[in-house]
């Protein structure tokens, strides 16, 4: 039982760090990168459907991004939910394809991304802490269980914490960096 709940803490632990890794793919560094779209859903056949199942994203240089839709007709489509999507980007449509530069970024704005970056990085420590509490709370709910295991499990979970912790706070120090440093 103690296995379990160690497992299933642990399990919070991943998806929580997921879930930021996901959330930073989002912030843009001034460098394309096909995440930037990852938000970005499209009307198709009146379902709104995300971007990348009606179309290849690819890089073109540092700055610039191209969107080639399966189906020509979704080209109108996709430059409108890339305008109305909260990234402040700016399509071009060419026909066939949408072109997406991608603006360089001002000294104010990296230092907003930063905060934006640490902001996302405390819900995920945040969330980690609420799987232990889960975790230490079930742990304390065990009965038939001597108070040397329920220690044990507790200082497994304690360190398992502390890891996921220094996993998130590596991750939002390398992404400041690229944000910072710009491309």
């Amino acid at each position: 039982m103690i296995d379990e709940i160690l497992a299933d803490a642990s399990e919070h632990y991943d998806k929580a760090i997921e879930a930021f890794r996901r959330e930073t793919g989002k912030l843009r560094t001034g460098r394309a990168t096909p995440s930037l779209l990852d938000g970005v859903r499209v009307e198709y056949y009146g379902t709104p459907t995300p971007l990348s199942q009606v179309a290849s994203i690819s890089v073109v240089d540092a700055r610039l991004l191209q969107v080639k839709p399966w189906e020509r007709n979704l080209v109108g489509a996709i430059e409108k939910a890339i305008q109305i999507s909260d990234l402040g980007l700016t399509p071009n449509n060419r026909g066939d394809v949408v072109l997406v530069p991608i603006p360089a970024l001002t000294g104010d704005r990296r230092r907003e991304m930063v905060k934006l970056l640490k902001a996302e990085g405390e819900n995920a420590k945040r969330s980690i802490r609420a799987g232990r509490r889960d975790a230490l709370d079930m742990l304390d709910a065990l009965d038939n269980i001597s108070e040397d295991d329920v220690h044990r499990a507790k200082k497994s979970a304690q360190d398992a914490v502390d890891i996921a912790v220094k996993r998130v706070d590596t991750m939002v120090d390398d992404k400041e960096a690229e944000i910072l440093k710009g491309p």
